[in-house]
């Protein structure tokens, strides 16, 4: 991977990279781009998409995708394995360890067809902890009901991508799991103490902070800031920072998520004046993507600096792929890696 100065990532519209992206992405010179499932038809058509986006800006720009599994999983049958969502996967899992096992595995899978298209990162692990106000938008995307459960699969997870030549992107910081609504469509206020907090929804983010990058949370914490989203807060991007001890690339989630007020480019300056390194636009929508570009700017010498050290972890060839999956398969007992895929792909 190699890293540009603006201070975005973007989406395109459709399958095709059309003249007019190829153009603005050139001049725009984004971190990185995203892709969702009205990008994708087939590995073929994929792979140009993935190679076109890097060749409008010159470099082996990082491509990112959201591929969790279950319901939030932009590569589908039947080119791709379909996965269960992850909490049915890590509940059905009989133990922890057996989670851990599978859920590296499983990641490690995912990196192979994610790298066999030209996808480097991936935004996950999903670091939120289920609680009884987990809106069902998130629930099952979600590792676990406890601090402990969901670092340590996280931390699998991550691994497993890792292994394969992906980058993780461990979302939703500083923790999604007490909103009680679907922050797509409304912006959710939690209520409950800092000490709380610290406990229970942080902990998995501290325990994680030695990864790359993450994602933000687009939710009010009142204890900390009761006026501003933790996107936009630079309360919470200090907490990030200091209390949570995250010292790699932030990057905001999508600003079109009706949680944020105010024009695309109010979000995108917004954001940015609160300490993130990097707005995140993925409609795709080219007036949009304008505006954002011009508000977000360009990376500062510290997030420059960021987006360099994580463009540049310490990740294995994706040769190594095999062997990774092959070994995982002998650790949770089977006869071999097409029983693994078959049991992980169909629950």
């Amino acid at each position: 991977m190699s890293v540009g100065s603006g201070a975005t990532i973007f989406g395109c519209a459709g399958p095709k990279l059309l003249p007019e992206e190829r153009a603005f992405y050139r001049d725009a010179d984004p971190f990185g781009f995203i892709v969702f499932a009205r990008n994708i038809e087939d590995p073929a058509q994929l792979r140009r998409l993935t190679a076109d986006l890097r060749e409008a800006v010159g470099r082996d720009a990082p491509v990112l995708v959201d591929q969790e599994g279950g319901r939030v999983q932009r590569l589908r049958a039947p080119h791709w394995r379909e996965w269960t969502p992850p909490l049915d996967t890590a509940d059905g899992a009989g133990s922890l360890e057996a989670a851990e096992r599978i859920m590296r595995l499983r990641a490690s899978v995912m990196a192979a067809e994610l790298r066999d298209v030209g996808i480097d990162a991936d935004c996950i692990p999903t670091l939120d902890v289920v609680r009884p106000e987990t809106h069902p938008f998130l629930m099952n995307r979600c590792y676990g009901r406890d601090p402990v459960t969901v670092a340590r699969i996280g931390r699998a997870v991550a691994d497993g991508l890792m292994a394969g030549g992906v980058l993780p992107v461990m979302k939703h910081m500083p923790g999604h799991g007490l909103s009680h609504v679907d922050t797509h469509h409304d912006l959710p206020t939690v209520d409950v103490s800092h000490e709380e907090l610290t406990a229970v929804d942080f902990a998995p983010f501290r325990a994680l902070n030695d990864l790359p990058m993450a994602m933000t949370a687009h939710l009010v914490f009142a204890a900390l800031d009761a006026e501003r989203p933790a996107t936009q807060s630079p309360e919470m991007i200090r907490v990030i920072r200091e209390e949570i001890g995250f010292k790699g690339l932030l990057m905001s989630d999508d600003l079109n998520m009706q949680a944020l007020a105010g024009t695309l480019g109010e979000r995108a300056a917004r954001t940015i004046a609160a300490g993130v390194d990097i707005a995140l636009h993925c409609k795709g929508d080219m007036g949009e993507m304008v505006e954002v570009a011009a508000a977000a700017g360009v990376m500062g010498p510290a997030a420059l600096a960021r987006a360099e050290a994580a463009s540049q972890p310490a990740l294995q060839a994706a040769t190594v792929v095999v062997a990774v999956v092959e070994v995982a398969a002998r650790r949770v007992g089977a006869v071999d890696v097409a029983q693994v895929l078959a049991e992980l792909a169909h629950g």
